[in-house]
């Protein structure tokens, strides 16, 4: 038993609430994780199926950058290239799972804008540009996932860790510390009551 905590009733009563309190927090956080394992799971499927999608995009993408710098020539592609704005139509929001953070990416719906004219030009560029769009589009949206998945499994770690010090640690103890602390109370109980009855029989001796 704890020897800081003297075997009263007053400190029995707080030991179970504590004890009882304790239980309560380590179903909370086992529940916690459960929800947080899932969440993260299946964003790791749709990361799985992202990341399928931009190997094959890539892919596209390249072989059009190839066929581009055929036809207009490496030189004019970087010219055009160079021109293109910096991206500012991402809006970044975040939604709370179970208390934890994680983001959400909201492209404005904006017309693409056209920093080359179309006379002077091929198809093949169109093309070329067009598959480096999905390419953006889809990295977007995996590292709004990979993030998002990066926090939960910080935040499952940590549950993770509550939970144990609750279950191995704090519960144990004051389920000792009430075992400990009743069989004391039981015991004081007892010898009071046998020392009552000695006196009563006593008593009831001198009567006679």
């Amino acid at each position: 038993m704890n020897l800081g905590l003297v075997p009263t009733k007053g400190n029995l009563i707080l030991s179970k609430n504590t004890l009882r309190l304790s239980k309560g927090g380590y179903d909370l956080l086992d529940k916690k994780r459960t929800i947080l394992i899932n969440e993260m799971m299946s964003l790791i499927g749709r990361a799985e199926d992202i990341q399928s999608q931009i190997d094959q995009v890539f892919s596209d993408a390249y072989v059009a950058l190839q066929r581009a710098n055929i036809s207009e020539g490496i030189s004019r592609v970087k010219e055009i290239s160079a021109a293109v704005p910096v991206t500012d139509n991402l809006n970044i929001r975040f939604k709370s799972v179970m208390g934890v953070e994680i983001p959400e990416i909201k492209v404005k719906d904006e017309k693409p804008e056209l920093v080359y004219g179309f006379l002077g030009t091929t198809n093949m560029l169109d093309e070329a540009v067009e598959k480096f769009r999905k390419v953006k589009t889809l990295t977007e949206k995996l590292a709004e996932i990979e993030t998002s998945v990066y926090r939960l499994a910080i935040n499952i770690k940590k549950t993770q860790k509550r939970a144990n010090a609750l279950k191995n640690i704090i519960i144990p103890r004051y389920i000792d510390i009430v075992k400990d602390m009743t069989n004391v109370l039981e015991e004081k109980e007892r010898e009071e009551f046998s020392r009552l009855k000695v006196i009563k029989n006593q008593k009831n001796c001198k009567k006679y």
